[in-house]
């Protein structure tokens, strides 16, 4: 029943959009191939879906069928609204034409082709920006620098830098001098720690075994930090049994050890400069409509709202439910897990909008509520649609300073 209703609304829309091509060209061959890509497109999507195994994740192929079918699909959308506009307009000129005009018979007005090639101009747009983002844009990662001043930072820790990378999902990487490039980038930053905030694979820890070697590289003073992110667990693959999965954990914990890096699972550490210090706080996966084992209270057993704690937290929406308010004071809190959906237009000190900001108040950036702040990191890579329009794998620089 579900693809059934699918497909009418799909077969709807492709109709609706088609009238913009017909108005242009009447060519029976250019109807005949829109037609073949439309019904062919359709037909390989739903196989796809329909044959997926999710006992062995969601292969790179099927992420890129994804993609194509949205490359195709999000520009018929796009028609659809500036037609339905343009059906108002003759819809009341009609009815004017009738009880006004010359006429006494109801006759709808023709399309107008200026229109219709409007419509398909601007429907181009986010043809080729899909599959730029396809091909160029999951990869081209930027480094996000802020300056954080807090009055209560210890005076040893006064200009202490802090990388965070977040969502690697190493499950849909496809090119490993891309992957070699962003690590490199993590490196030049030279922090005094590295803290990556979740999500490390899609579903199974053997996903990450090609890239150990790649992430064991990278180097901080203070050591790389992680927290487990919702897509760690396996709860989005079939298996044969909990044993199964439970052991499927165990591989990823036992790889992130095997990297150096330090996993926090509802716990803190110390970093000490001379006798001064801060708190890592790591709780797991805590997300409104997500796993919820992360244990706040747990983490931060025997810490005070006097000690200075950087928290990492992978679903922001913990800091929005709880963190912001806890009597702890939690200063700084990094997270990741939106990826920014992939998605949106950000053009700084103008315009930053994503369609994930209707699910997530806090999505993407910089947020304060008081003395405590919030990072949202856009993700290193990326799932479901192969690649990033607008938003662009990010590597955060933190620096924290003393308030003077």
């Amino acid at each position: 029943m579900r693809w059934l209703i699918f497909i009418l609304l799909y077969i709807l829309i492709d109709l609706y959009a088609f009238q913009a091509f017909r108005t242009l060209s009447k060519n029976f061959w250019l109807a005949g191939i829109y037609i073949f890509i439309s019904i062919a497109v359709l037909l390989v999507f739903i196989y796809t879906l329909s044959n997926m195994d999710r006992s062995t994740g969601i292969a790179t192929r099927e992420m890129y069928i994804m993609g194509w079918f949205l490359v195709l699909f999000v520009p018929k959308l796009i028609l659809i609204v500036v037609l339905f506009g343009e059906d108002i307009v003759r819809f009341i000129l009609s009815i004017f034409n009738s009880l006004f005009g010359e006429s006494t018979t109801y006759e709808m007005p023709s399309r107008r082709k200026f229109v219709s090639a409007i419509a398909l101009g601007i429907a181009a747009i986010p043809f080729a920006s899909l599959i730029y983002g396809m091909y160029k844009g999951k990869y081209r990662y930027r480094v996000l620098s802020y300056t954080l001043e807090f009055d209560d930072l210890p005076e040893a820790f006064d200009g202490y830098q802090i990388t965070q990378i977040s969502d690697i999902h190493s499950g849909s990487f496809d090119d490993a001098s891309k992957i070699k490039y962003g690590i490199d980038l993590i490196n030049e930053q030279e922090s005094d720690v590295i803290l990556f905030t979740g999500d490390l694979v899609n579903n199974f820890a053997s996903e990450m075994k090609p890239w150990t070697g790649l992430f064991s590289s990278l180097k901080a003073k203070d050591g790389v930090y992680s927290v487990l992110g919702n897509h760690d667990y396996g709860d989005y693959a079939d298996w044969s049994s909990q044993a199964e999965k439970s052991a499927n954990l165990e591989s990823l914990k036992t790889l992130e050890a095997e990297m150096g890096w330090q996993l926090l699972l509802n716990e803190h550490k110390f970093i000490t400069r001379g006798e001064q210090k801060i708190a890592l706080v790591g709780v797991e996966n805590w997300g409104t409509g997500f796993k919820q084992v992360g244990d706040i209270d747990k983490a931060s057993a025997g810490l005070s709202s006097d000690d200075f704690k950087i928290l990492m937290s992978h679903d922001p929406s913990y800091w929005a439910e709880r963190l912001k308010k806890d009597s702890k004071n939690y200063q700084l809190t990094l997270s990741g897990h939106t990826h920014g959906m992939q998605f949106g237009i950000e053009i700084p000190g103008w315009i930053r909008w994503s369609p994930v900001q209707y699910r997530y108040e806090n999505w993407a950036g910089i947020y304060k509520e008081g003395n405590r702040v919030l990072n949202v990191n856009r993700g290193f890579g990326y799932l479901g649609y192969p690649g990033r329009v607008g938003i662009w794998p990010e590597v955060t620089v933190i620096k924290l300073k003393k308030n003077k």
